[in-house]
């Protein structure tokens, strides 16, 4: 059990953050070991031939994969800078990783058991050159392994941050906080957290703590142990079909609806962007976004802004002929 102090003025200042960086490594220590996170294994065998086509991730060269390390070895802070708030943009992030102070990343390069391979031990000697490399073969990975998913991805996590944040509103701080994870609970002026690997600084009044919502981090939740910015990154509510294909509309919805409307209103299982719409269902975005003005005029659809995103709910009318027509 770890205790980190989190005052009543820390939690005061908690905020939800979004992050590319924190899915890239979350995503690679599935790749080490995916026996692991097998909720993960579609994606994790979709991609794995693809990384070794262009040389990711192999032990015998790169700095990826031998500064991720399998669970529950230690991940150096300074791979996950905190994130700036709920737009990701990959680009920034590695533009704050390339600017990580040297001290920095040989203090923690220090902390990694073992002896340096020589990739890890040309970062030790050039930080600057070395985060160079690492950021590029970051963006290498994110172009093969996550681009092409980063929608379904990016529309679980906006609606996990719409949930917790209609349950800080509904329960406040201790409703939020306690029902993060499993492992996670809010006692007094502590954050406890059941995992021996998950050590962090405390939470001063004046610095807050950043909540990290994720889709590769599931089973379990990852802190850095140092840094300026204290974060939690925890797995993100509605991963477990992430993977699968959408639910078919029923026939009879279909002859009522028409079969365009029938299959949105199936696919929003979860709150939606248009573009994540139109890769479910096959439709155009034009044509989403006509069938969404339609079923939001009937009662059977509603919207919501999340950071730059337009997310499109179902309602309970449109639970209740979904469960009708069934």
């Amino acid at each position: 059990m770890v205790a980190i102090g989190l005052s009543a003025g820390g939690v005061a200042r908690v905020r939800f953050a979004l992050s590319c960086l924190w899915e890239v490594m979350a995503g690679v220590r599935v790749l080490r070991d995916p026996g692991r996170h097998a909720l993960h294994l579609p994606w994790a065998n979709r991609v794995r031939p693809r990384l070794a086509e262009v040389g990711l991730l192999d032990p015998g060269a790169g700095l990826l994969g031998h500064l991720v390390p399998p669970a529950p070895g230690y991940l150096p802070d300074f791979l996950t800078p905190p994130p700036a708030g709920l737009t990701p943009d990959l680009d920034q992030e590695l533009a704050v990783l390339r600017a990580t102070p040297a001290d920095t990343i040989r203090l923690q390069l220090d902390l990694c058991p073992g002896p340096r391979p020589a990739a890890v031990a040309a970062l030790y000697a050039d930080p600057e050159a070395g985060l160079r490399r690492l950021a590029d073969e970051i963006a290498a990975y994110w172009r093969v392994a996550v681009a092409r998913d980063w929608p379904r991805i990016r529309a679980v996590l906006d609606a996990e941050v719409f949930h917790r944040a209609r349950r800080l509103a509904e329960d406040g701080a201790a409703g939020l906080l306690n029902d993060l994870h499993e492992r996670v609970r809010w006692e007094g002026d502590a954050l406890l957290i059941s995992q021996r690997h998950c050590a962090a600084p405390d939470v001063p009044d004046g610095r807050g703590l950043v909540l990290v919502p994720s889709v590769f981090v599931w089973p379990s939740v990852l802190s850095i142990s140092a840094g300026d910015v204290p974060q939690l990154a925890y797995p993100a509510r509605g991963i477990g079909g992430l993977w699968e294909c959408p639910a078919e509309a029923p026939d009879a919805l279909g002859a009522v609806l028409g079969r365009g409307r029938a299959r949105l209103l199936a696919a929003l299982d979860a709150p939606r962007s248009t573009t994540e719409l139109a890769r479910r269902t096959g439709l155009s975005p034009a044509g989403v976004s006509q069938h969404l003005t339609a079923l939001r005029a009937a009662g059977l659809v509603v919207t919501h802004r999340q950071g730059r995103s337009l997310l499109s709910s179902r309602t309970a009318v449109a639970e209740a002929l979904l469960g009708a027509s069934a």
